[in-house]
C-alpha cells in the first residue's frame, strides 16, 4: 500500500451524514494514508457546505494542499454556481504538481471545467462518505481501483457487456474519455466550460432520474452536436427511479436503443460506474482506448504518470 497526503473537502451539497464521513476518514487512516481535513468540510449554508465564498476557498485550499489526492465528500448540487470563480491557473499549477482530484455526480461540473480550461486531467471516482463511509465494508473493486490510482498502477478497467452488445469483430477506439453525470453535463451545454471534444469516448451516468428524463438530457447533447463528434458514447449506471404505470413499456432500453438509432457512434452500457457501490476509477481528460472483443470490454490509459496533461 502506497501512503498517500490525502486532502478531504466539501465544494457541493452540506454534509448531512456526518458519522459516514467520519467512518470514510477513519477507513482512510487505517490504509495509512494522512487525512487532511479541509477547515470548511462540515459547514452548512441552506442546502450547501458553506456560502459560495466558503466553497471557492475549500477547492483553491486543496490546491494549495500540496496533497496526493484531494477527494470530495459527497456530491449534490452547488458548484455549477461556482465555476466562474475557480482559478484554473492554481489547479492546473497544483495538478502538474502530482495533486489528483477524485469525485463524482455534481464534481462533473469542476472535472469539465477543469478539462476545458486547463486541458489537465482529473479522476471520476468514489465520494469519501458515499463509498468509504458506508457501515458495512466498502466495496471491494471500488477500493482497489482507488489503491490503483493512488499507488499509480492503474492502467485501465474491464466490465462484461450485454449479449446483445456483442462485437463479432474486435472493435479498437483511442481518444480522449471525457463526461461524468449526464445532468451535469447537459448543464454545461453552450457555456465555456462544455469541453470541445472531437473524437473522444464520452461515458455518462445518473441517478434519481427518470428513462424519458435522461433521454430529454441526451436530446439536448445530441442537438447541440456533442454526441456525433464522439467516436464512442459508453453508458454506466442509471439508478434510483421509478418506473410508472404512464410509461406503458418505454424503459432505459428503449432510450438505449434510441441513442444508437440517432447518434452514428457506437453505444455500450454497463460501465461500472455510477451512483453505485461498485465503482471504478476514470481519467477525464485523458488519452484512452476503447477495445471491445465478444462481450469483454475494456478502457486502457496506459500508466498515467503525476505531470500527464494535455492541451
Amino acid at each position: 500500500m502506497t501512503k498517500k497526503h490525502i486532502y478531504i473537502f466539501s465544494p457541493s451539497s452540506a454534509v448531512r451524514n456526518k458519522p459516514a464521513v467520519r467512518r470514510g476518514v477513519a477507513r482512510l487512516k487505517a490504509m495509512g494514508h494522512e487525512v487532511e481535513l479541509d477547515p470548511a468540510t462540515f459547514a452548512t449554508h441552506m442546502r450547501f457546505a458553506g456560502d459560495d465564498e466558503t466553497r471557492l476557498e475549500a477547492i483553491h485550499r486543496s490546491a494549495a494542499s500540496g496533497a496526493d489526492i484531494a477527494i470530495i465528500t459527497r456530491g449534490g448540487y452547488g458548484l455549477t454556481r461556482l465555476l466562474p470563480g475557480i482559478r484554473h491557473k492554481a489547479i492546473a499549477k497544483a495538478i502538474d504538481g502530482g495533486l489528483q482530484y477524485v469525485g463524482l455526480s455534481d464534481f462533473t461540473a469542476f472535472q469539465n471545467a477543469v478539462l476545458a480550461e486547463t486541458g489537465r486531467t482529473t479522476w471520476s471516482g468514489p465520494a469519501v462518505g458515499e463509498d468509504f463511509g458506508v457501515e458495512a465494508e466498502p466495496d471491494d473493486i471500488m477500493q482497489a481501483c482507488f489503491d490503483d490510482l493512488v499507488s499509480a498502477r492503474g492502467e485501465g478497467t474491464g466490465w462484461r457487456l450485454p449479449a446483445r452488445e456483442a462485437q463479432d469483430k474486435a472493435l479498437e477506439i483511442s481518444g480522449t474519455l471525457w463526461g461524468g453525470n449526464l445532468a451535469i453535463v447537459a448543464a454545461l451545454t453552450g457555456t465555456p466550460w462544455m469541453p470541445q471534444i472531437k473524437g473522444g469516448i464520452l461515458f455518462l451516468e445518473d441517478v434519481h432520474e427518470h428513462p424519458y428524463r435522461i433521454e430529454r438530457m441526451l436530446t439536448q447533447l445530441l442537438y447541440a452536436g456533442a454526441l456525433k463528434r464522439q467516436k464512442a458514447i459508453v453508458l454506466g449506471h442509471f439508478t434510483n427511479y421509478q418506473p410508472v404505470p404512464h410509461d406503458k413499456g418505454y424503459r432505459l432500453q428503449t432510450v438505449v436503443d434510441w441513442l444508437r438509432k440517432v447518434v452514428g457512434v457506437p453505444v455500450f452500457t454497463g460501465l461500472p460506474f455510477g451512483h453505485v457501490p461498485t465503482k471504478v476509477c476514470l481519467p477525464v481528460g485523458a488519452k484512452v482506448t476503447l477495445a471491445v472483443e465478444g462481450r469483454d470490454a475494456f478502457l486502457l490509459w496506459g500508466h498515467l504518470g503525476h505531470h500527464d496533461h494535455r492541451h
